[in-house]
C-alpha cells in the first residue's frame, strides 16, 4: 500500500465514531494531565492502559497517542502562566513564556502554542506516513540476529542516552530485565521465579509497575516538594489573539522546530525534552531578535513548543516500523499492542493495515481537535489549577489503585504497585532513570525471543550473532554511543579542555 493511499485509507478508519471519539478522550485527558504539575504523558497512559485493553486494538492505541500528544501541549500552560511546566518538554517553554505573561500577553501566548503543536504534530505525520513504510521494508531484512542486535542494542542504547550516569540507566535498566523474567517461560512454558504465587504465573503486571514507577512516585514526589502552586492570572478570549508582529515572528522557529523535532524523535532517549531544548539553543543562534532570548521572547515559546509535538509524533516511526520503543510512553503502547495481539514491525503494515494507518491519520486529526477545542477550554484549564494538592492528589491515587486492580481483578497486582513505588521512589531519590527500567521489562521477553530463535536457527552457533552486516552495523552504532562520554571525559583530561556532555542530563 502506497504512503497515499494508506493515509486515505487510515483516514476511513479513523473518522469512524469510536475512533473519533477515543482520539477526543485521549487529547483532552492528555491536556489535562499536562496541565496538572507533577504528572507527565507517561503517568497519564499507565492510568488509562487498563481503560485501553476493553477497547479494539486501533481505539485503544489512538486513545494513548492522543493523550501523549495532548500532554504535549497540556504541560505548556503551566509553564506559561505560573512559571511551573506540566511535564518535562515544557520546562524551557518558563523561560519566555512566563516573562510574556507578565507582559500582559499570556492568551497570545498560549494561542501561538496551540498552533505550534498542530503545525509540528500535522507536518510530522506527513513524515511518518513517508518514513515509516521506507523503515519498514528495510525491515524486511531482519532476521533473528538483526532484530536481536536491534533489541538488545536498543536497550543499552537508550539506557545510555535517557540521561544521568551509565549507572544510573544501567542499573535500573537490570532491574527490568530480572522483572520481566518472572512468569511462564514463552518456549517451554515452565514457571519461573513465581515462588508459588498463582497470580506470577502471567508476569509481572506493566500496568502495576508503570502506575507504581511514575504515578505513584510523581504523586509521594509532589508530597514532599510540598510545592506552593502559584495563582493562574485569568485570561480572557478577547487576549488569545497574538498581534501580527507575533504571528510573523512564530512563522520560521514553527519550521525550524518541526525539522529538528522530527529527526529527534527517531531517536533513542528523551525526544520531546531534547527536542524543545535543541530548538531554543537554534533559535538562540538564528533569530533575528536572539537577544530578547530569555527576556520574553516569542521565538522562545513557538520553536520548542513545535519541536516537541514534532518529536511525540515521529517517536512513532520506530514503534510501528521496527516493534522497538525508544521511550517509555512508547514502551507502555507496544505493551499494549502486544496484549491484543497485535505485533508491531515491518509486516505491521500488511497484517494490521487498519491498527497502523488508524493511528498515524488519527494524530492528524487529534492535532486538529487540540487547537479547536484547548484555546476555548484556556479558562477551565486556568480554574483546574486552582485546585489544591491536597484534594487532587488522593483523588489520582485511589484511579491509579482501582485501575491497577481492575486488569487482572488480583490483589498481588495492587501489592505490587506499592512496592514499585516504593522502589521508584528510592531510584528517584538516588538520581537513578525510570525509563530503562520500563522499557527492560517491555524489550526483556523479546531479546529473550531472538536469542532463542537465532539460536535455534543456527544449531547454537553465536557466530551468527555478530556476521551478519547488518547486526555488525547496529553493534557498531551502539559501542560507539556507550565510548562516547567516557572519550570525552579522557579527552578533557589529557588536553585540560572542559568539553560539553554529550549525553543530555534530562528524561522524559
Amino acid at each position: 500500500m502506497e504512503a497515499i493511499d494508506g493515509l486515505l485509507y487510515g483516514l476511513g478508519v479513523a473518522f469512524t465514531w469510536n475512533n473519533l471519539l477515543a482520539a477526543l478522550v485521549g487529547a483532552l485527558a492528555g491536556t489535562l494531565i499536562g496541565v496538572l504539575p507533577g504528572l507527565g504523558p507517561t503517568a497519564g497512559i499507565a492510568m488509562i492502559l487498563p481503560l485501553s485493553y476493553a477497547l479494539d486494538p486501533t481505539s485503544g492505541l489512538i486513545m494513548m497517542a492522543g493523550m501523549y500528544y495532548g500532554a504535549m501541549y497540556g504541560g505548556s500552560t503551566t509553564a506559561v502562566l505560573i512559571n511551573m511546566p506540566g511535564e518535562s518538554a515544557s520546562v524551557i517553554t518558563c523561560i519566555d513564556g512566563y516573562k510574556l505573561t507578565k507582559k500582559g500577553r499570556a492568551g497570545a501566548v498560549l494561542t501561538i502554542v496551540a498552533i505550534g503543536s498542530f503545525v509540528g504534530g500535522g507536518l510530522s505525520v506527513l513524515g511518518v506516513m513517508l518514513f515509516a513504510p521506507a523503515l519498514a521494508n528495510v525491515g524486511l531484512l531482519f532476521g533473528p540476529a538483526e532484530f536481536f542486535a536491534l533489541t538488545a542494542g536498543g536497550l543499552l542504547l537508550f539506557s545510555r542516552i535517557s540521561g544521568g550516569t551509565l549507572a544510573a540507566g544501567i542499573f535500573p535498566m537490570a532491574i527490568g530485565l530480572m522483572l520481566s523474567t518472572i512468569g511462564q517461560e514463552m518456549v517451554t512454558g515452565a514457571d519461573r521465579f513465581t515462588f508459588g504465587v498463582q497470580d506470577l504465573t502471567l508476569g509481572v503486571e506493566l500496568v502495576a509497575l508503570v502506575v507504581g514507577l511514575y504515578g505513584v512516585t510523581e504523586i509521594m514526589s509532589v508530597v514532599e516538594s510540598l510545592q506552593k502552586q502559584g495563582k493562574p492570572i485569568p485570561v480572557k478570549l478577547k487576549e488569545m489573539f497574538p498581534s501580527r508582529e507575533e504571528w510573523r515572528r512564530s512563522w520560521g522557529p514553527y519550521g525550524r522546530g518541526t525539522a529538528i523535532g522530527f529527526v529527534l524523535g527517531l531517536l533513542p532517549g528523551p525526544s520531546a525534552t531534547m527536542a524543545s531544548f535543541a530548538s531554543y539553543r537554534l533559535e538562540k543562534g538564528v533569530s533575528k531578535y536572539k537577544e530578547q532570548l530569555g527576556q520574553g521572547a516569542i521565538e522562545g515559546v513557538a520553536g520548542p513548543e513545535t519541536a516537541n509535538n514534532a518529536a511525540a509524533t515521529s517517536s512513532m516511526v520506530p514503534l510501528l516500523a521496527l516493534g522497538i520503543p525508544f521511550g517509555s510512553v512508547t514502551a507502555l503502547m507496544l505493551a499494549a499492542m502486544m496484549v491484543h495481539g497485535v505485533q508491531p514491525g515491518p509486516m505491521m503494515m500488511t497484517s494490521h493495515p487498519d491498527v497502523f494507518w488508524g493511528v498515524i491519520a488519527s494524530m492528524l486529526i487529534g492535532n486538529a481537535m487540540l487547537v479547536i477545542l484547548n484555546i476555548p477550554l484556556i479558562g477551565l484549564w486556568v480554574s483546574l489549577l486552582r485546585v489544591p494538592n491536597h484534594v487532587f492528589l488522593p483523588i489520582i491515587l485511589m484511579v491509579a489503585t482501582v485501575g491497577c486492580y481492575s486488569v487482572r481483578n488480583s490483589m498481588v497486582d495492587v501489592y505490587m504497585l506499592w512496592v514499585i513505588a516504593l522502589i521508584g521512589y528510592a531510584l528517584r531519590k538516588l538520581e537513578f532513570q525510570l525509563a530503562p527500567m520500563v522499557v527492560g521489562v517491555v524489550l526483556g521477553p523479546l531479546i529473550e525471543k531472538h536469542l532463542r530463535e537465532g539460536l535455534f536457527m543456527s544449531l547454537g552457533d553465536v557466530s551468527v550473532f555478530y556476521t551478519s552486516p547488518i547486526a555488525i552495523g547496529i553493534w557498531s552504532v551502539v559501542i560507539f554511543v556507550l565510548i562516547l562520554e567516557p572519550l570525552r571525559a579522557i579527552f578533557a583530561k589529557l588536553f585540560g579542555i572542559k568539553v560539553k556532555k554529550l549525553i543530555p542530563e534530562s528524561s522524559e
